[in-house]
């Protein structure tokens, strides 16, 4: 096992950082043992850790020299896929199905890659982690170093993180860094500060971190039977999932426990764009000042657009953008059909409705949208959203005022 760089190709031990000299990211390579599906069936029976997580059921294939001692785990992945007819009405594809990350421990998929990226600096003795998060960082973070009792600093950009989010890093006991700017200027601190101060980070461009991220493909295709989808459709910010993703599919197929890779479709906010811009436009990415209601993906300077570049070419795949108001409306629908999200995880749906509208996607193709977080993480823009604060919808669900009284209830319900 080693790390290879995805620029120039040059490879290294497994403790050599994040960044090659070139400057492009490192990337894990494995030397995998024969593996079947069967071990990964057998271990559904599993309720103890390590094999009762849905990371490292895969272990295998996603750190296999780790010693299970030095395991952090809550335990996270086994989040459910489900399928709702109202969603699927809204997209127009009668087969999509919604894999709901926010289902993990601290709410969001994080915490799939902070499992093994916090395992994997307990295993090399890292005195001190480091993160900046726009929010759901912060919260694998702050609750995965706690458990593994390393000290843990967290940089937020101030004012710009939803209150669901920054509360379970104060509450896990994090330092909390209030970052006067936005996510990509406290990014460059901690990546200026940790090459100064020695501190571990714990951001996607640790290698260590999308091999967590790769099992939420292992976890979906298991669920369906080893038998992939035709798309994954994904929301995009500092595209971590997405490099993940097509790590693990191209990983799957050199393996044989695939026949066929589904598309990856990353979908970004209009606002928060560079990564679309680059499909559709360049050959390198350009950051942008991003600015998107959708908080987890208010990014303008994604760390792992190369990675992401790969995937989306690998599997012949494309990338969208969509309006605030699409993730909206999107999330409305996911909400009302009693499974429920942050705004960022609506792109994926929002982008599935609009490239079957553009006709990328057959309305009988069979669609995994990805939900990244749980609804809970900016309940204040569910709220106002509902309480016709942003835009007016149809959609919107205003609480009724009542007087404490039985006649005032017979006629409002008389009316319902």
């Amino acid at each position: 096992m080693s790390l290879r760089c995805v620029r120039c190709g040059k490879t290294r031990g497994i403790d050599s950082g994040y960044v090659c000299e070139c400057g492009g990211l490192l990337e894990v390579v494995h030397e995998f043992p024969r593996v079947d599906r069967e071990v990964f069936d057998e271990r559904l029976r599993e309720w103890g850790p390590p094999w009762g997580s849905g990371v490292w059921r895969y272990k295998e294939l996603v750190h296999p020299q780790i010693r299970v001692g030095h395991i952090v785990s809550r335990p996270e992945g086994n989040t459910n896929l489900y399928h709702r007819p109202q969603v699927s009405a809204y997209t127009g594809i009668s087969q999509t199905f919604m894999k709901h990350e926010g289902e993990n421990p601290t709410g969001s998929f994080k915490d799939r890659g902070m499992t093994v990226a916090v395992s994997q600096a307990k295993e090399s003795n890292a005195k001190t982690v480091v993160c900046a998060s726009t929010g759901n960082t912060s919260a694998s973070v702050a609750a995965y170093a706690a458990q593994a009792g390393i000290p843990c600093v967290v940089f937020i950009p101030e004012g710009l993180v939803a209150y669901g989010k920054l509360a379970q890093a104060l509450a896990y006991g994090a330092r909390v860094l209030q970052v006067r700017g936005n996510f990509d200027q406290a990014m460059q601190l901690v990546r200026e500060g940790a090459q100064e101060l020695g501190y571990y980070i714990l951001n996607s461009l640790n290698p260590w971190r999308l091999e967590g991220q790769k099992t939420i493909v292992f976890e979906l295709i298991h669920q369906m039977g080893w038998e992939p989808p035709d798309w994954i459709v994904v929301p995009g910010g500092n595209l971590g999932n997405t490099a993940a993703f097509g790590k693990a599919l191209r990983e799957l197929r050199q393996l044989g426990l695939i026949d066929k890779t589904p598309r990856i479709a990353t979908v970004q906010a209009e606002g928060a764009n560079p990564f679309y811009r680059l499909f559709h436009e360049g050959h390198t990415l350009q950051p942008i000042t991003p600015k998107t209601i959708a908080s987890a993906i208010n990014i303008g300077n994604p760390v792992n657009w190369e990675k992401a570049l790969k995937s989306i070419k690998e599997t012949g795949g494309v990338v969208e953008q969509v309006s605030d108001r699409e993730i909206l409306e999107a999330k409305a629908v996911i909400d009302s059909s009693g499974v429920g999200c942050e705004p960022a995880s609506a792109a994926s749906v929002a982008g599935a409705r609009k490239l079957l509208e553009r006709g990328v996607i057959e309305k009988d193709d069979e669609v995994v949208c990805i939900l990244t977080g749980n609804l809970l993480k900016d309940p204040t823009t569910t709220i106002d959203f509902h309480m016709g604060k942003l835009y007016p919808s149809e959609r919107q669900n205003k609480p009724t005022p009542i007087e404490a009284s039985l006649e005032d209830l017979r006629r409002l319900l008389a009316g319902a």
